[in-house]
């Protein structure tokens, strides 16, 4: 049974915030507190910095395939307990457990993932080429790692960071989201249950992340930040980065454009947008934003679509049937709820949802809007909400332009039965992923990460542990 943890995890032991503060987590289905986690400050921080430091050199020695069997274990523990993990992140976080038992999936699948990839950390051998010297190339860890995951996908989020750091031989402090700490600390316990040595990993739940984070960013000890979150809070990041230079990946903000062109299978496509939309309620940064339909189409796709979203069923997630849970709090409904209805004042038809349901809970429906004008707060705010935004075009280079009009770049999809047009397209896109009549990019062997302000480096795939690796150079006389 994975047991409900509540304290700090900090050189293997739980131990409770040094000035004993706590903070609630609270039910979005209900807005009632599930439980009381400790609430870490600056003192905890220089703990589980310490702790880091003092693991980093006896942790970069560990064979390769000691690493990849811990890893390989958690997998297996992970879904082995798939039905607790999943009941354990739809009470803290609201998506519907069908969803949340296919995150265990995902998130395990990191583990296993970078099982493999700890064993595969190779160098490189041979003469330079003015003959003088041989040049021996190595790689090694980076060194102690703050990791930073964001709510809405609190288990795999948080394995997509750490798989990679243990693959490679780095230390870290993981640093979860405060409305979603108990996955997290769940995660580590199973992790400690596989053998993962004390003060390798340490997790800093706390609602005051400036004070816990900064000091580690300027201190010079932590020589990796790896973020998912707001393009915002990382701009703030990568400033406290800089006075120690500090190695950073990020994964930010996205304004996916979702573009159906007249050729296209509009069953794939309605299919398609109900993944790229629907997908943990909208909540995801991957999720289409800003939906361009060719215009001949586009009347029939809005009512296609409208029709599969209406149907949808929303309620707490724990209930069987529920297609739809509530979104994360009250601030993010509200958001949601403005951006609809600037949008509605500047034009756009509401072709379903539209209203927040009375009564308990951060719901709101499924919602279709058509005859969207370019104008509205929407095109250029990540709506992070169950809204379908659609707007019409009627030719290549203007959906193109469009698209790419937006200071955001991690993801985009594209719907056409025209390959020619769909790869010509595709590359066209100022995105770091493109979705090929396929509503789901997602997957822990392929690279995850975009351009422009949608972040820095790649997740996931094989270059995924580059990001936690330095290359040595070693020159040696020819004699």
């Amino acid at each position: 049974m994975t047991e409900v943890l509540n304290q700090l995890f900090i050189g293997g032991a739980w131990v409770d915030a040094a000035d004993g503060a706590t903070m609630p987590v609270d039910d979005p289905a209900t807005g009632e507190i599930l439980s009381h986690v400790a609430d870490a400050g600056a003192k905890d921080a220089r703990l589980a910095e310490e702790a880091a430091v003092q693991a980093q050199a006896a942790w970069a020695r560990t064979a390769p395939r000691a690493r990849s069997e811990i890893l390989r274990r958690a997998h297996e523990i992970i879904l082995e307990r798939t039905d607790e993990l999943a009941h354990l992140m739809t009470s803290e976080m609201g998506k519907p457990l069908a969803e949340a038992r296919g995150e265990v999936a995902y998130a395990a699948e990191f583990f296993r993932w970078f099982s493999e990839e700890a064993v595969r950390i190779d160098g490189g051998c041979g003469t330079l080429p003015d003959g003088r010297n041989r040049m021996f190339l190595s790689r090694r860890p980076v060194g102690p790692c703050l990791l930073i995951t964001p709510w809405n996908f609190p288990l795999a989020m948080g394995t997509r960071k750490i798989g990679p750091a243990i693959a490679a031989g780095c230390t870290m402090i993981l640093k979860p989201a405060p409305q979603t700490p108990l996955s997290s600390l769940a995660l580590a316990g199973i992790l400690k249950e596989a053998g993962l040595p004390d003060g390798v990993l340490n997790v800093v739940t706390t609602s005051r992340a400036g004070e816990v984070c900064e000091p580690l960013l300027r201190g010079g000890r932590i020589r990796k930040l790896s973020f998912t979150g707001s393009t915002a809070v990382g701009r703030l990041l990568l400033a406290q980065c800089a006075d120690t230079v500090v190695r950073t990946s990020m994964e930010l903000g996205g304004n996916a454009p979702f573009i159906v062109f007249d050729d296209a299978d509009l069953d794939v496509a309605v299919d398609g947008a109900m993944v790229a939309k629907m997908r943990n309620m909208g909540e995801a940064c991957t999720a289409a934003n800003r939906f361009f339909v060719h215009r001949p189409v586009a009347e029939e796709f809005g009512r296609r679509l409208a029709e599969r979203m209406g149907a949808l069923v929303v309620g707490p997630g724990t209930r069987d049937g529920v297609d739809v849970g509530p979104l994360i709090d009250t601030v993010g409904r509200a958001k949601v709820e403005e951006l609809v209805a600037d949008a509605v004042e500047r034009g756009a038809q509401v072709l379903v949802g539209g209203r927040t349901p009375e009564g308990p809970g951060c719901f709101y429906p499924p919602t279709v809007l058509a005859d969207v004008s370019p104008e509205s707060r929407l095109m250029d705010t990540e709506i992070f909400g169950p809204v379908a935004a659609i707007l019409t075009f009627d030719d290549e280079d203007e959906v193109l332009r469009r698209a790419n009009d937006t200071p955001w770049g991690l993801v985009g999809y594209v719907f056409t039965e025209g390959l020619d047009r769909g790869l010509r397209v595709s590359e066209g896109l100022e995105v770091g992923m493109v979705g090929l009549n396929t509503g789901l990019v997602s997957n822990p062997a392929a690279p995850f990460g975009g351009v422009k302000q949608s972040g820095l480096g790649r997740e996931g795939g094989r270059v995924g542990i580059d990001e936690f690796l330095e290359y040595q150079y070693v020159a040696v006389p020819v004699r």
